[in-house]
């Protein structure tokens, strides 16, 4: 098995150098890459497209404009992230004064997916850098192109001992697990994120995990059901639905059904034409394996939008089913494809019971004009994040910070989020000699008298 040992050897001596702590070092770094994301911008956008058949307006706004922002945002705010955060101090601790320091883990591993090959390795590396880290990064087999520029990149702007990029399959994932961290980032499935968290429990390394989940969306019979249409068609579709946010199903009130689905047909056609499998700006299946995993749920329910498909070109085109229930195979786990489900209700209390007996999702999206509807959906339902009449949007936001719940993740990031992520927050409190309260000591008279004062 190959061994990372005297890289991440190398990595914790650079960091332990105290380089990387230094503000100027980090601002300078962010700024590099920056440069440098422009400068392969070309390169990006082709690897994109060979890997993935991702559209050029797609790729740059998912993949190279979101990261450019993040680090815009990261740049104008790093000062103050930095400084240590006063806090109040209680009366009981009197003439004392207390800080939070936000101080680096040290070396950072950071395991990035397929479906975004360079957002989701790049998003989380400008928050490693932000907060002082050094960082190994091991980006998706499933689209060398993109991983191929990416460490050419990644390369030729940093030296290995601070931030180095590790290429290879499954047994290279393992062996970067066998090693031991300060911290671990993972963005994938719900299987692999298992795996990981088993690996860093040997260590008793922290995580963040960002997983994923069958993520709802309730489209509620008082809802714009235009643009209800129009937004749910844009953000499952998006990147053929291989978007971890993505809507993975609806739940469409029965009463609006067919001027609904009428909707989302227009909606549907206007995004992608009359022929989707042979749009050159609509995004293809990341392989055949998968590909094969999603031809399988068209057998299932009632296909009422789309259903073609080629297996030359790995790829299938929007697709809609009706006739669906919970014990459907395509159900039960995250569908991550241009496939859409539709289960219908009458009654909210039906919604609520259904994704509560399943895990918690990743997000939610709820399109309603109702404040009632909208605080229940809220009040009894657990997700990770999400938006109300939209879809996907919450995740661009940078104060928003992002991440899941229970199965469906653990921690968050983005804007100061990505800083939080890579930072341990070290509890400061700094006590005057000018007096000394004598009441804590044992020979102190009647303290029990007046420590029940102050603290009982």
């Amino acid at each position: 098995m190959e061994n990372y040992h005297n890289l991440v050897s190398k990595q914790q001596k650079f960091f332990h150098s105290g380089k990387t702590k230094d503000f100027n070092y980090r601002i300078n770094a962010l700024q590099r890459l920056r440069d440098s994301i422009k400068k392969y911008e070309n390169k990006l956008l082709d690897a994109l497209k060979a890997d993935l058949h991702k559209p050029e307006l797609e790729a740059y706004m998912t993949e190279i404009g979101v990261v450019l922002e993040e680090i815009r945002f990261t740049l104008k705010h790093l000062h103050s992230w930095v400084k240590p955060q006063r806090v109040k101090t209680p009366l009981t601790l009197l003439g004392s004064s207390s800080y939070i320091y936000s101080e680096p883990y040290g070396v950072a591993l950071i395991i990035a997916p397929w479906n975004y090959p360079f957002q989701l390795m790049i998003a989380p590396l400008i928050g490693a850098i932000a907060a002082g880290n050094c960082a190994v990064l091991k980006p998706s087999e499933l689209t060398p192109r993109t991983s191929e520029v990416l460490e050419q990149m990644i390369t030729k702007l940093f030296p290995e001992e601070y931030i180095a990029v590790v290429q290879g399959g499954v047994e290279t994932s393992q062996a970067l697990l066998n090693e031991k961290f300060d911290t671990i980032f993972f963005t994938g499935s719900v299987p692999v994120g298992k795996i990981v968290m088993k690996a860093a429990a040997e260590h008793l390394t922290p995580i963040t995990l960002e997983l994923g989940g069958k993520s709802p969306c309730i489209v509620h019979e008082d809802a714009n059901i235009n643009l209800a249409a129009k937004r749910i068609a844009w953000g499952k579709f998006l990147n053929a639905g291989q978007t971890c946010v993505a809507p993975d199903y609806v739940y469409l009130h029965h009463n609006i059904k067919d001027v609904f689905i009428k909707e989302l047909k227009i909606a549907i056609r206007k995004l992608y034409g009359e022929l989707p499998i042979d749009n050159p700006n609509y995004t293809h299946i990341v392989s055949q394996k998968h590909f094969d995993r999603l031809s399988a749920f068209l057998d299932e329910g009632e296909i009422v939008i789309g259903g073609a498909s080629d297996r030359s070109q790995l790829v299938i085109e929007p697709t809609v089913l009706t006739k669906i229930s919970w014990q459907d195979t395509i159900m039960q786990d995250e569908i991550f494809g241009p496939i859409l489900p539709i289960l219908e209700y009458n009654d909210l209390s039906q919604v609520i019971e259904g994704i509560h007996n399943h895990p918690k999702p990743l997000a939610l999206y709820l399109f309603t004009e109702d404040a009632s509807v909208k605080k229940r959906i809220l009040k009894n339902v657990s997700f990770g994040g999400g938006c109300i009449n939209d879809t996907i949007y919450h995740i661009v936001s940078p104060y928003l910070p992002f991440g899941g719940v229970g199965s469906s993740g653990i921690g968050s990031y983005h804007g100061k989020g990505s800083f939080d992520a890579f930072s341990h927050k070290k509890s400061i409190l700094k006590q005057t000699t000018r007096f000394d309260i004598p009441l804590r000591y044992p020979n102190f008279k009647n303290g029990i008298k007046m420590i029940k004062y102050f603290m009982g």
